[in-house]
């Protein structure tokens, strides 16, 4: 699964560096047409992460990561097939689909492996990944000295690629236990309860909702900075894949020192506050990244980038483990669904988050990353009264051996 987390992220650094370049200047989309692909992409595949959550609590994890890993795939080699508006937004909800189901069922996996060694077994798959996310950013910022439509075309090409190297990859491992499906003889009473329904779970909900604001940091990256560089009268435009490099060597570097700090639950729960600091921090930056010169715009923008780097860093531990903790064994697979949700949204109102406040100026950057902060904050409240309740005891899902 590491190697599965290499090669996929390398392919993926090679396309999210320069997908919104490539939108815009292969197939002549404007601003406001980017960011509504990316919106509505974003919104249609928000049903990949609860569906891929229940069927994995019912059929083998790795063959429905083949599944979703073929699936996105064929949607980046149909991109280069039509510069037509309706296509794109087709091809790009399909592999949204697939990317926001395959994210879910590939935590699922490692929380199945890792047992209590889960944040660190997060730290280091985010890592790995994070090295090829590097990798293929290196390999686009090379691409964009050359500038051509072909180049584009051949970083997409190799997108696609990474994911079916990725299925073969995956049909060599092992499938995880799972605590949601046992084996019952035709002598076993049947189950008597459902397993916990995370829909009627009200307080993971308010918490799901909260994290969809958190992850916007993914938005900055993926959206945010690519188009206040290109839109910028100072800024060099080969800074955006230059920054993204920079954020997946910082990952590289600092993701596992962190998860110490993580490591349980109550650790998990308290690096929210400096949290909060660091998103602040980040928009602020932003916002200040205007108000000069080249030298100016570059060294706020550079701030910026670590800034929410180190947000993404602390809200990946902190998610992880308390995505799991406030989640009944029996129905991992469910609640993580649903928590993936909050990624799947944030990849639909991110973009419009992000255009807005590039739209709004200093000041809408400014309000966004408080924004974010104040979430922060309300969180850690939230999780503190979630984690003082009884936790759920649930009987797990039988499967019949006749």
């Amino acid at each position: 699964m590491l190697w599965i987390a290499l090669v996929d992220r390398t392919g993926s650094g090679l396309w999210a560096a320069v997908s919104v370049l490539y939108f815009t200047y292969v197939t002549g989309l404007s601003v406001a047409q980017v960011g509504t692909l990316a919106a509505v992409s974003g919104a249609i595949g928000i049903a990949g992460a609860p569906l891929g959550g229940r069927i994995a609590d019912r059929l083998p994890l790795t063959r429905v990561l083949i599944s979703l890993q073929i699936l996105r795939a064929l949607a980046s080699l149909a991109l280069l097939t039509t510069d037509n508006y309706a296509l794109l937004l087709a091809f790009s909800a399909a592999g949204s689909f697939g990317d926001r189901a395959a994210n879910v069922l590939t935590k699922l996996y490692a929380t199945r492996v890792s047992g209590p060694d889960r944040v660190r077994y997060q730290a280091v798959t985010r890592t790995v990944a994070n090295a090829g996310w590097a990798l293929g950013g290196l390999t686009a910022a090379a691409a964009l000295t050359i500038g051509t439509t072909t180049a584009y075309q051949w970083l997409l090409t190799g997108d696609a690629l990474s994911f079916v190297v990725a299925a073969l990859l995956t049909a060599r491992c092992a499938e995880p236990p799972s605590p949601a499906r046992t084996i019952a003889t035709s002598k076993d009473p049947a189950p008597t309860t459902r397993p916990a329904n995370p829909w009627r779970d009200r307080g993971y909900l308010a918490y799901v909702a909260t994290e969809t604001v958190l992850f916007l940091d993914d938005a900055v990256f993926k959206v945010g900075l690519p188009l206040w560089i290109a839109h910028s009268d100072q800024a060099p435009h080969g800074l955006a894949p230059l920054l993204m490099v920079l954020n997946n060597l910082m990952v590289v570097a600092l993701q596992v020192p962190l998860a110490r700090f993580g490591a349980t639950t109550a650790a998990a729960r308290s690096l929210l506050l400096p949290l909060s600091a660091a998103f602040a921090l980040g928009g602020v930056a932003m916002a200040l990244s205007a108000t000069g010169g080249a030298f100016t715009a570059t060294l706020f923008l550079t701030t910026s980038a670590v800034a929410f780097t180190v947000a993404e860093m602390l809200h990946a531990t902190v998610s992880w483990e308390l995505s799991v903790a406030l989640a009944p064994g029996t129905a991992q697979g469910a609640y993580l669904g649903v928590h993936g949700l909050a990624q799947s949204v944030q990849r639909s109102i991110g973009p419009l988050a992000v255009t807005a406040a590039i739209a709004t100026g200093p000041l809408g950057w400014t309000a966004f990353g408080a924004t974010i902060a104040v979430t922060c904050v309300f969180q850690h409240h939230l999780v503190r009264d979630q984690l003082s309740r009884t936790a759920l005891s649930v009987p797990p899902v039988t499967v019949s051996e006749h």
